[in-house]
């Protein structure tokens, strides 16, 4: 079985933790070309206000000044579009090979996908996928569509980077000042919405931890 170790953040600005996750990715990218095996790593934390843009994104999608509504702004190299992060949402980066795995790609998407549903379930939420459009979703199919988790990586050498967000207290009025993930007329919610209640988040992210072990078939040390 294997072993992802913990790194665990407190509310943390965005470019720090992803100066902490670079130097890990390129690091692990390192020692496979040198032929040694990485290790696995998995960060969970909460940021800032911020919005993200990926490499396809369109900056189109960002309706304000971020400074205006007192978030700041980051382009990076994951997939997908716009979003935010911010105090009360659950972030989680693995940075994982692969290759020791033994799986590939979309494999690992999917994965990603059921430890969210997995994670959302104890609270009686039932987390849907849409082929239409990445992370987690209740009601689809119904005019009362809405997002609860997002999901956009990036992959290199089979080495893993960026993740996922879980919107579990989140202020979701930071979502109004954007096309979240370039997809207009689509909601989003959280965990607290949800349920009419914040949620622990200590509570919410063992059950994330749980859900990871469970699915990726390893041991979080």
């Amino acid at each position: 079985m294997q072993q992802v170790a913990l790194k665990y953040f407190l509310v943390s600005p965005y470019a720090s933790v992803l100066r902490y996750q670079e130097n890990i990715f390129e690091h692990s990218i390192a020692e496979k070309e040198a032929g040694t095996k990485p290790a696995q790593t998995l960060i969970i934390c909460q940021h800032h206000p911020v919005y993200t843009l990926g490499k396809s994104g369109s900056m189109d999608n960002l309706l304000v000044k971020p400074e205006d509504v007192g978030a700041v702004f980051e382009q990076i190299n994951r997939g997908g579009d716009v979003t935010f992060h911010g105090p009360g949402q659950l972030v989680s980066y693995p940075i994982l090979d692969l290759e020791q795995l033994g799986m590939g790609v979309r494999e690992y998407v999917r994965k990603l996908e059921e430890v969210l549903i997995k994670t959302i379930a104890p609270y009686g939420i039932e987390g849907q996928l849409d082929e239409n459009a990445a992370g987690i979703w209740l009601d689809v199919g119904k005019p009362t569509q809405r997002k609860i988790a997002a999901i956009g990586i990036k992959v290199s050498k089979y080495v893993t980077m960026h993740g996922i967000a879980l919107n579990v207290n989140t202020d979701l009025s930071f979502f109004k000042h954007i096309v979240p993930c370039g997809l207009e007329n689509k909601d989003t919610t959280s965990l607290q919405r949800e349920l009419g209640k914040a949620l622990n988040m200590i509570e919410v992210v063992n059950h994330f931890k749980a859900s990871f072990e469970e699915v990726f078939n390893c041991k979080i040390v």
